[in-house]
Formats: structure tokens, sequence, C-alpha cells
């Protein structure tokens, strides 16, 4: 059963899709452009402007020109600041459905799931940001050094970190332009944010609607493009501060360019590994739907997915028999079935990525215990898959797989398990379920991991940091904790007379 398509998002795909600079949409330099895929479909969306080099270039220049002390983004009292951070808040509510529709046809997922998750929790995002506008604060400090005798009055100053450039990946669209942006405005800074070249469409209506809002130009300057762009807004002289989430692969890219120009300063929300460990004394009412939300959840396309599931031998054949019956039940579809549960991965390129990590499994001993299969004959769309028979040797145990694939491994004492599971080196998330909340408080302490959930799993909210461990990243996303990402701190210190 089809949903109805949005006529405000259908409206948006066709039109000619610009680069938002200086508060204005123009062209690329180049006039070139690129398609957009509906992975559903393998069918194209639109057309979307190809920046490059020069038009990163042209948003720094309009971000820095709107970063300037007499510039009017500078002059808002931080009170201001938050009310039109709210005002954005309201306005992607408000067009909740055509946010979730763009979603689903850019993206492949769910409407309904986008809906209920990705365009709420941008929102909220937004609106929790702004009330951080108007408490960015300092502190004294007295000053008791011997070898500064005399009165001080000395004191902190948080200061916004300038001209900032973020890359955002293609998982979740709509939702990380929200993580990334909202804390970047509530600190007042300014921005060139470029989106995944797979699902530039909802950034670019979130471009209009902080338009419609009343942002000043030049604060939020989008650029669409291919990875060239993101590489050049990482070695930009005059870009601040990078924040990028995406493959960690990517990211020691990101890094090594910020280095080798201006030592800017850089965040990263890389990938993972993440173990999913299920005790045998645990609630399987929750523990084999949580095993299951963990990895199949946005299509296995998520870098905190539960993707190595270690169950306690004694309820192994339970829990693996659970969790294969929730897989089997998973509705494949386009995100605009109003009863698919799952819809295709995201490129072509990714649906032979993992298939060919299933594939590759298998000639190394795993066994397809359910899925490990192309659905149907027209879209990216891959069966939820649970392989067995795995060793800590093997590439689907070790590296990230990013699709619905999950490999379950037994264990026999709750002390055999944390060594394996911190075996990897990403620290992104873990999950543990367990009634005894002592032996779920001492795993969680002991799984190098930045997000431990127990007894859930893909719980987040916007005052909840999210970040990783090991090459999982640097920094932190959401909570008080994302504001240091773009505050420099600056102490005065003051000889009384």
């Amino acid at each position: 059963m089809e949903v109805q398509v949005d006529p405000k998002a259908e409206e948006f795909t066709r039109t000619q899709h610009k680069l938002l600079i200086d508060g204005e949409w123009v062209e690329a330099a180049s006039g070139k452009t690129f398609e957009t895929i509906n992975p559903a479909t393998e069918e194209i969306l639109g057309e979307v402007a190809h920046g490059e080099e020069e038009d990163v270039t042209r948003a720094v220049r309009a971000a820095r020109k709107a970063f300037a002390d007499d510039a009017p983004w500078r002059k808002m009292t931080p009170s201001e600041r938050g009310r039109l951070i709210y005002q954005i808040s309201e306005l992607i509510e408000e067009h909740a459905d055509e946010l979730a529709t763009l979603e689903a046809l850019d993206n492949g997922k769910s409407f309904n799931v986008a809906k209920a998750a990705d365009v709420a929790l941008a929102a909220d995002l937004f609106r929790y940001m702004a009330g951080w506008a108007t408490k960015i604060e300092g502190e004294t400090i007295p000053i008791s050094s011997p070898a500064a005798p005399g009165e001080y009055l000395a004191f902190t100053l948080k200061e916004p970190v300038g001209v900032v450039g973020q890359i955002i990946p293609w998982n979740f669209p709509l939702l990380m332009a929200a993580w990334k942006l909202g804390p970047v405005l509530a600190t007042g800074c300014t921005v060139v944010l470029k989106p995944a070249e797979q699902t530039p469409l909802s950034a670019l209506r979130l471009g209009e609607l902080m338009m419609e809002a009343g942002l000043p130009d030049g604060v939020v300057n989008i650029v669409t493009g291919m990875g060239d762009a993101g590489a050049a807004i990482a070695a930009h002289e005059d870009v601040d501060k990078v924040a990028f989430t995406g493959s960690t692969e990517v990211g020691k890219m990101i890094a090594q360019a910020a280095g080798k120009t201006n030592l800017k300063k850089v965040t990263l929300e890389l990938g993972g590994k993440s173990p999913n460990v299920v005790f045998k004394d645990a609630d399987m009412s929750v523990a084999i739907p949580g095993a299951a939300h963990g990895i199949f959840f946005n299509h296995g396309q998520c870098c905190n997915a539960g993707s190595r599931l270690y169950i306690q031998r004694e309820a192994y054949d339970e829990v693996l028999e659970g969790v294969a019956e929730r897989a089997k039940s998973i509705k494949v579809g386009s995100g605009l079935d109003s009863e698919a549960t799952m819809g295709p991965l995201i490129s072509e390129e990714q649906f032979e990525k993992v298939l060919g990590y299933v594939e590759e499994g298998q000639q190394e001993g795993a066994e397809a215990y359910v899925g490990g299969g192309r659905v149907g004959d027209r879209g990216y769309f891959v069966e939820p898959t649970i392989l067995t028979n795995t060793s800590p040797d093997m590439s689907v145990e070790r590296e990230e797989i990013f699709g619905p694939v999950v490999a379950a491994v037994p264990f026999d004492e709750p002390e055999d398990v944390i060594a394996p599971a911190n075996e990897t080196h990403y620290g992104l998330a873990a999950g543990v379920f367990t009634r005894d909340i002592n032996k779920a408080y001492r795993t969680a302490k002991r799984l190098r991991a930045g997000t431990v959930w127990i007894n859930c799993y893909h719980v987040f909210d916007a005052a909840l940091p999210f970040g990783g461990y090991k090459e999982s990243g640097w920094g932190r996303e959401m909570g008080h904790h994302v504001l240091e990402n773009y505050l420099e701190t600056k102490a005065v210190c003051a000889q009384l007379q």
C-alpha cells in the first residue's frame, strides 16, 4: 500500500536544485549538475548543482563576511539567536510530511519511520539548542599565584570558533544536518555545509526553511557536490573548524587535510562495529526485539548498529531463533509503502558492498541462518541477514558492513564476552541485555564505547551526548558537550589598582 506522496515534496524534487551561498540560490560556478537517484526504483529524482572548490571558496567567503563583528548575525543577542533557532524547529514540524517524503524518496527509508524519528528528532534538536543560546557562560577564577602578588579580576569568555565546515552522511540526511547546524547556530558560528551527494534534497529544503525563519545571509551556506567539495572544505585555510560524520577511512583523510593547512580544529563521528550482548538471564521479550532493532533499524545503515550479537550459550538458540523470526517478518519495500518496514540500501555501490561481505563471509565458513540475498530485481533491496559460525578473523566480524547483516556469536561466562567485545578498533556503541543491574553496570563500565544501552538500543535524545572511543571519532554530538566543539575559551586577567 503506497503512502500518498506529499505534493510539496513532489514539486520540490522537480525544481532546479542550486547552491545556497550568501542567502542566494545560485548555480555551481562550472554550471555542472549531478543526478540524485531513488534507491527503491533506481530512477532519477532530480538534478543538483555540482559544487566544487571554487564554490566552496565562495561559500567560505560568505560565511566569513557573515561572521564579521559588524554583521547582523554577530550583533544578534543570544536571546534573538535562540528565538530564530526555535523558529527553525517549528518550521520543520510544520513541514514534517514533506520532509519525511523527501527522505523516503532520496534515502529510501520508510516514510513513517522518517516522520516519527528523523523529522521529529531534527525538530527537537533545534528546539533543545535554542535554549542553549542564552546559557553559554564563562566563569570567574580567583588568582592566588605566589608569582603574581596583588589583586586581580580573572574570568573566561566563551566565544564562537568562527567559520565552520561541516560534512554529513547519507544515512540520516535531515537529522545529521540538524545535529551539525543546531549547535553551530547556538554558539554563533557561521557554516558551510556539504550534504552527502547521495541524499542532498532534505538539506536543501532545510536551507529554504532556515531562510524563511529569518537567518541572516551567509550564516548557513550549503554546497552540494562530491568528495572533492568535502576535501576543499577540509583543506580551506579560512575555515576555522571542520566537523565530519562518516566513515573512519574518510575521517582520517579529513584530519590529515586539516593538519596540512591551518591546523583547523576537527571533530569526527565515524564508524562502528558495535557489540550487543545478551545474557541468559535477560528478559527475552525485551532482548530479542532489542537485538533485532539494534541491527535492522534503518536497514542496518547506522554507524552504531549492533552488528556483533554476543549471546550467552544457554540462551543462544532461543535468541537466534527469535531474532530470525523478526528478520523474516520484516517487509522489505519502498519507503513509500506504508506496510514496508525496511527500505533499500542507499546506492548500487553500497548494495554490492553489503552482498560482497555476505558472500565473503560464506566463503570463509560463515552460514546464513536467515537471509543473505537480494530482494526483487529492481532497487537496492537486501534481505535482513543473520550469519552464524563466524570467527573474529572474518571480515564480517571485524569490518563495518553498514547493512542489515549481523554476526551471532555464542559465549559461555559473563567474563568471556568482554575481551572479544572490545577487540575492535572501533568504539562507538554497545548494548547489554540482562535483568541483573550489577552485571549490567559492570559490563557497561568495561565496554570501550561512547554509548552503552542497557535493555534497549538506538535510544537518542538531544540532551544525551553521542560519540566514540578509539577510531570511532573525536568529540561528541548533542547535549551541552557538543557546544565545546564550536567554542573557544579565552582567559582574561586584569590587575586591580
